[in-house]
């Protein structure tokens, strides 16, 4: 896992290098690989990168019963988690984790890209009510441009959210760099930075449309 810093804004980039996260990704970019596939090996890395982007969650001591003995354990503290995914993609991610934290509370934010000027309209949003309790981790699998990513957690922000983090699949160096510069306090998790943008928006060398390999839309 390398941890790369924006001089500029003091952003934080993590990337998870994972070797098993790395192996199923490769299979993923793969364009023979089937929908079912694709949306199976997605399920598997967002269990993987939701056990990275919770490794810093705080920690308190519980008094529990073994079957020997009474002692002390480690349990989470507080109130804890909201997934948040961007529609549609983001539920590839969100099922995943929620394999791995069952009980975390999901919120949901619908947004498309405009063809014509690539920026994000908003169209559905409904969330927990008490997001300033919780850390908030916003799931799409792709951060190209960024506006849908910079859209969705201002809107978040405006809900209540104070602390966030940010989990995708893949991003562009032009979408973490729009990001950071939009919300330097909230950090960026990803299993590959590639190396740009086409002339549509699209990560190169990507994997094609997260949403329509997913759902067998294309």
């Amino acid at each position: 896992m390398d941890n790369c810093i924006d001089s500029n804004n003091m952003s934080t980039l993590i990337i998870v290098k994972h070797p098993l996260i790395q192996h199923k990704l490769t299979l993923m970019r793969r364009t023979d690989t089937a929908t079912g596939d694709f949306r199976r090996l997605l399920r598997e890395i967002s269990t993987l990168l939701a056990y990275e982007i919770t490794r810093d969650l705080p920690l308190t001591t519980v008094r529990i019963q073994t079957p020997l003995m009474v002692m002390d354990a480690p349990a989470l503290a507080g109130k804890k988690l909201c997934f948040v995914s961007i529609l549609r993609a983001g539920n590839g991610l969100l099922d995943g984790m929620l394999d791995l934290l069952p009980s975390a509370r999901v919120g949901h934010v619908g947004l498309y890209r405009d063809p014509e000027t690539l920026d994000a309209v908003e169209y559905y949003y409904k969330v927990p009510q008490d997001l300033a309790e919780r850390l908030t981790i916003v799931v799409d699998p792709m951060l190209a441009t960024g506006n849908s990513a910079i859209a969705a957690v201002q809107r978040l922000k405006q809900g209540g959210a104070q602390q966030m983090k940010y989990l995708c699949l893949l991003a562009a160096p032009e979408g973490v760099q729009a990001f950071s510069t939009a919300h330097p306090d909230v950090p960026i998790t990803t299993a590959a930075l590639d190396e740009r943008l086409n002339e549509h928006g699209y990560i190169l060398p990507g994997l094609g449309d997260a949403g329509d390999r997913l759902y067998g839309t294309k």
